[in-house]
């Protein structure tokens, strides 16, 4: 009797165990299935990326190419004709106003000259002579020995030989000048940059050298002391060009060196194919670091005194109706906000209406993203686009 209720209990327990592991399997089969209900719920709900909008800096920079040129540049060319007799600087030479820079032969030019100086005194004797006889007439009308009209012819005769002898000094001076450019001389302090004459070469007064096939200038001379910085600024930065304005510029050869460039004048026009102004900077170069020709890289920067907020401009929508933002609200839905954009800058966007400095802005959104659509905030890989987010984005709370 005992062994037959031991074998009926046993029977009992295992019948217990079984029942309470199928009621396990159950249950966990449930938590299974509402786990994974769950996660197929949160995994149709797509993930975005949020920025912030951040206020617009202080101060606005902008960077430019610009052209270096001298403050002054002669170009020299001939005025006589002749062969180069000398040149005594060469490119790069340090120069003073008057100093010599070539010396010209002229051979032509010295037999004229001679000449008008023979002509000039052959005139003299003349005037000279036709004085004399003049006064001799006068000196006779006492005497009644001549008639008034042999005096009078006298006279105009001694003064149309005056004129002559006037003529002839005149000649003579034009000549005396022009000897004078048989020296070429530098006509302000400042340096060589071209010198376009060799010993022997034949120039003429039309700018023609003989090994040159068109009008060339024998030397340019250039005053580097000042330089004037040119730069095509664009129409957004147009409020900003007036005096008290600075550049910070930089040079190719001298990439560890910056120079600073004060406004000086601007076009008060735009070129209608760029929508540029012509802006003018001048540089103080005492020291000749710079050099007239040079490439610069120009860095503008101006205060700004606006209230507006930048966001990438990856984050903007395109729409019908204007360009919009998405928004993420506090429940996590997606609003389609429209804003003002009052600037394009290189990868950001600057709004002046529309957005706050609160409002979760989604970048890079989906063009399926719709209005009122739920939406995961997710922290982004990196190396994602984030260009003017500050200020952290919200991570899911569900992320360990």
């Amino acid at each position: 009797m005992l062994k037959l209720l031991h074998q009926r209990s046993g029977v009992l327990s295992g019948f217990f165990l079984l029942l309470v592991y199928l009621c396990y399997r159950i249950y966990e089969s449930n938590v299974d299935a509402t786990t994974l209900r769950k996660q197929t719920l949160e995994d149709t709900v797509p993930t975005v990326a949020v920025t912030y909008p951040t206020p617009v800096p202080p101060t606005e920079t902008i960077s430019l190419p610009g052209n270096i040129q001298a403050w002054f540049e002669a170009p020299i060319y001939a005025q006589v004709s002749g062969y180069v007799k000398m040149w005594y600087k060469d490119y790069g030479a340090l120069v003073k106003k008057g100093d010599i820079l070539a010396e010209i032969n002229a051979p032509a030019l010295d037999a004229q000259y001679a000449q008008a100086k023979a002509d000039l005194a052959a005139e003299q004797a003349k005037y000279a002579l036709a004085d004399l006889t003049a006064k001799r007439w006068v000196a006779l009308r006492k005497n009644h020995a001549v008639s008034e009209q042999s005096i009078s012819v006298q006279e105009a005769n001694a003064k149309a030989e005056a004129a002559r002898v006037k003529a002839s000094e005149q000649n003579v001076k034009n000549f005396e000048a022009l000897i004078q450019f048989k020296t070429i001389v530098a006509p302000y302090d400042g340096v060589v940059t071209v010198r376009n004459i060799n010993v022997g070469d034949y120039i003429n007064k039309e700018g023609n050298i003989s090994n040159r096939s068109s009008i060339t200038n024998l030397f340019t001379v250039a005053d580097v002391s000042m330089l004037r910085l040119f730069v095509n600024v664009p129409a957004s930065f147009g409020a900003f060009l007036k005096p008290g304005l600075t550049a910070d510029v930089t040079v190719p050869q001298l990439p560890d060196r910056h120079f600073t460039a004060k406004f000086l004048t601007v076009a008060r026009g735009f070129d209608v194919s760029t929508r540029t102004a012509v802006t003018v900077f001048t540089i103080d170069n005492e020291d000749r670091a710079l050099w007239p020709g040079s490439y610069a890289h120009v860095h503008l920067t101006a205060p700004v005194d606006r209230n507006a907020l930048t966001i990438p401009s990856t984050a903007l929508v395109f729409q019908e109706h204007g360009t919009q933002v998405a928004v993420v609200t506090e429940d996590d839905r997606v609003h389609l906000k429209p804003i003002t954009v009052s600037k394009l800058m290189d990868n950001a966007v600057e709004v002046a209406g529309g957005l706050s400095s609160q409002d979760r802005v989604v970048n890079n959104p989906s063009a399926a993203l719709l209005e009122g659509d739920k939406v995961r905030v997710v922290t982004p890989a990196p190396g994602y686009d984030l260009v003017g987010s500050t200020t952290p984005v919200t991570k899911d709370p569900s992320s360990k």
